[in-house]
């Protein structure tokens, strides 16, 4: 009872404490969307790539990544006017870790050695199929290997992330130096990649970084953006459906 009777006698306090309180937790937060911001401008910008991309560029630089080491939305020319587009790359000690960004909700079933893996949805009544993401990231990084001779002696490690509301139900035959992860693991599987392999052979750290800085470039290029959509149209091939 006497709460209430202080309540009721000082409603104008508590009235300004509850604005003052409110105005603190939105400063906060403001605060720490700016300093985000301000972080992720260290690798790329706000715009580029994937929300899900960013997010993951973003926790790799709170962990204390280096943010000269994270290469965001490469685009390397394969030939014949094809590119392959690299979602984020990361050159550490131990090598290069090459990741592919997912983002899907639902069961998620797949074998390394199948080209398509299936996406299920609304307990068994909906499948989508969708290309292997080993694969597709075992093509990347065969396309980023060719870039350099050194790349030949280097180890590469390929992570696939998978964000959303999803669950790796059942995933058999993955290849070596391979990892499929959902985010809260990704620094358990960095920390594995470190702890499990001696120091890279470089032979010139400077020309993998000025390499993959000019990737990160190509990828700014208008032209080349529009060149890979449409060699992923060609890929996927249902303009040539006719039903």
């Amino acid at each position: 009872m006497e709460i209430w009777k202080y309540i009721s006698e000082n409603n104008e306090l508590i009235l300004w404490l509850a604005i003052g309180l409110l105005t603190l937790m939105i400063f906060i937060r403001i605060y720490r969307k700016i300093r985000d911001l301000k972080l992720l401008r260290s690798v790329t910008s706000t715009g580029r790539g994937t929300k899900t991309e960013r997010t993951l560029i973003l926790k790799l630089l709170k962990k204390g990544i280096p943010s000269q080491t994270i290469f965001h939305d490469l685009c390397i020319e394969k030939g014949n006017g094809k590119f392959a587009q690299l979602d984020v790359v990361v050159a550490t000690t131990e090598g290069i870790i090459v990741f592919e960004v997912k983002d899907y909700s639902g069961w998620i079933f797949g074998n390394g050695n199948y080209s398509h893996w299936t996406q299920v949805l609304a307990y068994g009544n909906r499948k989508y199929r969708f290309y292997n993401p080993i694969k597709q990231n075992q093509n990347h990084i065969a396309t980023l290997k060719k870039q350099l001779r050194q790349f030949n002696n280097i180890p590469f490690y390929s992570i696939i992330a998978f964000y959303g509301d999803c669950e790796l139900k059942e995933i058999n035959y993955i290849p070596r130096e391979t990892y499929l992860v959902k985010p809260s693991r990704i620094m358990e599987v960095l920390k594995l990649i470190k702890k499990d392999n001696p120091p890279a052979p470089y032979t010139n750290k400077k020309e993998v970084v000025n390499m993959l800085k000019q990737a990160v470039q190509n990828g700014d290029i208008i032209n080349n953006q529009e060149k890979h959509i449409e060699n992923i149209k060609d890929m996927v091939g249902k303009h040539r459906i006719f039903d």
